[in-house]
């Protein structure tokens, strides 16, 4: 790879997670005036507009055909722009402002979740240091959540289903980043496209159900207008941008570089709140750095092993020539 594509690569996956990690502070605001099934689904409505334009400009109208895919579609549409999307946001928004954190952190343990349902689902069973590495990733993700409070893990608190809507939420993006492999010879633009049509059309539906049973009022043009700058940045840096440079950065240094990146959605996270006068503890550093330490110590180990298992490869091709 050339170094000015390395370069780039780096630069794009770096405003992707930082993008992410600067979300929940925004959120947290936002969520003060507006509910968390209005505020995704206004959000991703506009968002799945821009995708549809770029879309049919990049890769004109054949590329909305759904070829028997539908029901899959939809599924991991509902995954990302419904369950996640909502879920995560209602959780944080239950926790209060030490929600913000606890949304960071468990984003950041999305490789590890992967692992988690490779495992369960396709039998996949993890190396050893895979294993050591969730279980580190878990205590640095107890610390922030519980603020050094053991008891919590007895008692759980007021925060249970807090939590549960929280991890829930972070498992359907898991679920919806691996379903792409259900999707080749598709584009990256072409899938996150149609699953946002079809999961913010779930997510619209549900919003227009629990408003109608008056669960949720619908913002008036005031609370609009107080969030409206919050829902521009979420529409365009974690929405947009972040989408697109994630990909297009993890094309150009590979999924196992590019995921290391994912370390700076905590470490954003941490500062933004900092600057914003929230009072970080002892266990929300120490904890991060579990979450971050156990993520790079997993990628370096995969690394490892891919390297190894191409030496073997290349001295079995070499002892076959000769």
């Amino acid at each position: 790879m050339k170094k000015g594509q390395m370069i780039i690569g780096v630069l794009a996956c770096l405003i992707a997670s930082m993008s992410w990690g600067a979300m929940f502070p925004v959120a947290d605001h936002a969520l003060k005036y507006i509910d968390p099934f209005y505020f995704s689904f206004i959000r991703y409505g506009a968002v799945a507009i821009v995708l549809v334009i770029v879309l049919w400009m990049k890769e004109g109208k054949k590329s909305f055909c759904l070829e028997g895919k539908g029901k899959l579609l939809i599924f991991f549409g509902m995954m990302a722009f419904t369950i996640y999307n909502v879920l995560i946001f209602l959780g944080q928004m239950l926790m209060g402002r030490s929600g913000v954190m606890a949304a960071s952190i468990m984003e950041a343990l999305m490789p590890m979740i992967s692992i988690g349902i490779l495992w369960g689902y396709k039998h996949v069973k993890p190396k050893r240091y895979m294993i050591t590495s969730m279980i580190i990733s878990f205590v640095g993700a107890t610390f922030v959540i519980t603020k050094g409070n053991m008891s919590f893990l007895f008692t759980l608190g007021d925060n249970l289903f807090s939590l549960v809507f929280i991890l829930t939420g972070v498992v359907g993006w898991v679920i919806y980043t691996m379903g792409g492999e259900s999707f080749h010879g598709w584009s990256t633009l072409r899938y996150s496209t149609l699953t946002c049509i079809l999961g913010t059309a779930v997510t619209g539906i549900i919003t227009i159900i629990i408003t109608m049973l008056g669960y949720v009022p619908v913002p008036s043009t005031g609370t609009i207008s107080i969030v409206k700058y919050d829902l521009l940045f979420m529409m365009t840096l974690p929405g947009i941008v972040a989408l697109l440079s994630w990909n297009y950065g993890v094309k150009l240094l590979s999924s196992i570089n590019g995921i290391l990146f994912i370390n700076f959605v905590p470490i954003t996270t941490l500062a933004i709140m900092m600057i914003q006068g929230y009072k970080i503890t002892i266990f929300d550093i120490v904890g991060t750095l579990f979450v971050i330490t156990a993520l790079i110590r997993n990628n370096v180990c995969q690394r490892k092993e891919e390297n190894k298992n191409k030496r073997i490869l290349q001295a079995a091709k070499s002892h076959q020539a000769m």
